[in-house]
């Protein structure tokens, strides 16, 4: 009997050595920033989506390829992105592959931890929604008004598991899981009304509802949610070096600009507004797009800005006008007019022209620390509310401890001068801040939504030259 016991013990000894060698091992196993670095190469996967990764105008773009590079820099990395737009197998493959993350606006759901895998620090709260079209039928307001709608969301999602959690209440909710589209595209599906309704994180319906303004939310599907990394199993060493990176761009304003860059101009949705837009560029644009290339090559501005603008300002009217003199496609005074030698503001040549002489004029203006778009957002407000007051607002920002040469920041400080407490004290006095901040915003909004439809073929353009008589 001692000697079993005895041998009992040391099995268990043996099991607890074992078990303590196997734990050291894969601590070992986790790589971290020095082993990638030794690699020199960060593999990440992602998905074409305008929330993600996406060819742009001067090659690639996205929120999270932005987050990448910024983290790859930091740490004097290469990257190559690999695009997988199958959700499931580029979950298979952040497990399975050569990849260190998966940066994809991926949910950090309980589910998936409990599947094994290994999420960084969240960068983004979303919520989950049902997205139907506007129409004769009501959106639905709870979980039993999808029973008779013809439910689809992509397979493998967090999507997907919300609703199996809905559906231990609703017993006869069903729904139909597809592969080989993305949500954006069941988006599309939805406005086509090809599918009745889906569920997808608010930031991505935010940004589709630009493109086919009838989509609609019904109700939340979920509680906020983070989106985070994925990071691979043997390279789980990762995690502790993203939570520093995050944590250092945050405080030093890096990921607010970047955020900005993406999301900062789609916090107002106007349904009217954009439906009428998307219905303008087929109607109305057509008769100026050529005047618009010529004069924004010519000044060296994209001219899906120029045109953006535009909008903005009256419509594609030529003949708009306002109570306080403004008149015409770009909506010139009188005296912006002869100073960039406009004769006739009623002119849409002439007003498109001159409005895009007096942009570059402001553009060069601008202080040579405002880098990159920042650089046209800042000459758009001083367009908009003119130069001195934009001015007044890089001090003001400085005086609150802001960098004056980051929109993100200036936006902030914009509105206060219409603030008493503060343009007392600044040169050039009041003025409405808070116009510029939405004119750029709306101006930002428009030109993505105009490039997202010429990239995409969705309108059919006229192949004329322009109006009769118009030239350049």
């Amino acid at each position: 009997m001692g000697l079993y016991l005895n041998t009992s013990i040391i099995n268990r000894i043996s099991q607890v050595l074992l078990l303590a060698a196997t734990l050291l091992l894969a601590a070992c196993d986790d790589k971290d920033i020095d082993d990638l670095k030794k690699q020199g190469e960060l593999v990440v996967l992602t998905r074409n989506a305008p929330t993600t990764w996406y060819q742009g105008r001067d090659g690639e773009a996205g929120f999270e390829y932005d987050l990448v590079q910024s983290f790859a820099k930091a740490n004097n990395l290469k990257v190559r992105f690999k695009v997988i737009n199958n959700f499931e197998a580029l979950l298979r493959e952040i497990k399975e592959g050569d990849a260190q993350i998966a940066a994809a606006g991926v949910t950090k759901t309980q589910v998936r931890v409990e599947q094994g895998y290994l999420f960084g620090p969240g960068y983004q709260q979303v919520q989950q929604q049902v997205v139907c079209r506007r129409g004769k039928k009501a959106l639905p307001k709870k979980v039993a008004d999808l029973v008779s709608r013809k439910l689809v969301v992509i397979a493998g999602s967090s999507y997907a598991e919300a609703l199996q959690k809905l559906k231990a209440k609703q017993t006869d909710l069903n729904w139909q899981e597809v592969s080989d589209i993305s949500t954006e595209q069941l988006l599309e599906q939805v406005w086509k009304k090809e599918v009745d309704c889906t569920i997808a994180d608010s930031n991505i319906v935010s940004i589709s509802q630009r493109y086919y303004p009838e989509l609609a939310t019904g109700f939340a599907v979920t509680e906020k949610e983070s989106l985070a990394w994925v990071v691979a199993p043997k390279w789980k060493g990762l995690i502790t070096d993203i939570e520093q990176w995050l944590e250092k761009i945050k405080e030093n304003g890096e990921f607010a600009a970047i955020d900005e860059r993406y999301y900062g101009h789609i916090q107002l949705y106007d349904y009217v507004d954009n439906r009428s837009f998307n219905r303008r560029i087929k109607s109305r644009l057509p008769k100026y797009k050529k005047v618009f290339q010529r004069a924004a090559k010519k000044y060296q501005l994209p001219w899906s800005l120029l045109a953006a603008q535009a909008y903005q300002e009256s419509h594609w009217n030529p003949q708009a006008k306002s109570p306080t003199g403004v008149r015409g496609m770009m909506m010139l005074t009188l005296n912006t007019a002869k100073a960039v030698g406009v004769e006739s503001r009623l002119d849409p040549v002439q007003s498109i022209w001159g409005g895009a002489r007096y942009l570059r004029k402001m553009i060069k203006r601008i202080h040579v620390e405002v880098k990159g778009e920042d650089r046209l957002w800042y000459a758009l407000a001083a367009y908009n509310v003119g130069y001195g007051h934009l001015k007044d607002a890089m001090l003001l920002a400085e005086q609150k401890g802001l960098n004056p040469y980051q929109w993100v920041s200036l936006k902030t400080v914009l509105p206060l001068l219409s603030n008493k407490k503060y343009y007392k004290k600044l040169k050039y006095g009041y003025a409405r801040g808070s116009e510029p901040v939405r004119y750029v915003q709306r101006i930002r909004e428009y030109r993505q939504v105009l490039e997202q439809v010429l990239q995409s073929n969705k309108q059919v353009f006229m192949n004329n030259t322009g109006i009769n008589g118009l030239t350049c």
